[in-house]
């Protein structure tokens, strides 16, 4: 009888010390939620020579984090994350810069975007006519 009532005590100490700490989350509104908690935003970017990426073999590739915040290898991560984050993570409306001139010469650029924005997957690939084209559509995202 002994033992059972130890036991007994040990068994209903040890649930409260595992279930006490989540009832109190439980219970929290949810507006209170930890400000940690956040969607990923992690991509991968590769550019490279050609117009399909089953053919062109990539000749740079950087990573891209913006949540929690703006980092990885990509030399302007807060501009592109800015960017990227301006038309809602829809890389097709990165529209070009008018002030931009770019020679009419036609040596295909191949870029290619996978990974996650705000908990969705992203894949999109654009092929741009030369290198100046390809920089000046989001002046930071693509220029990598």
């Amino acid at each position: 009888m002994r033992n059972t009532a130890r036991w007994a005590i040990t068994l209903g100490l040890t649930a409260t010390a595992v279930c006490a700490p989540l009832s109190g989350a439980a219970l929290a509104a949810p507006g209170d939620a930890p400000s940690a908690l956040y969607a990923p935003s992690a991509l991968v970017l590769t550019v490279g020579k050609g117009v399909s990426a089953t053919t062109a073999t990539p000749e740079r590739a950087v990573t891209l984090t913006c949540a929690p915040g703006p980092s990885g290898t990509h030399p302007a991560a807060g501009s592109a994350c800015a960017e990227l984050a301006a038309v809602g993570g829809d890389l097709s409306a990165l529209t070009r810069t008018e002030d931009v001139m770019c020679p009419m010469v036609y040596d295909p650029v191949l870029v290619t975007v996978d990974g996650v924005w705000q908990g969705k997957r992203v894949s999109y690939e654009r092929v741009f006519s030369n290198d100046c084209e390809m920089n000046a559509h989001g002046s930071s995202f693509f220029a990598f």
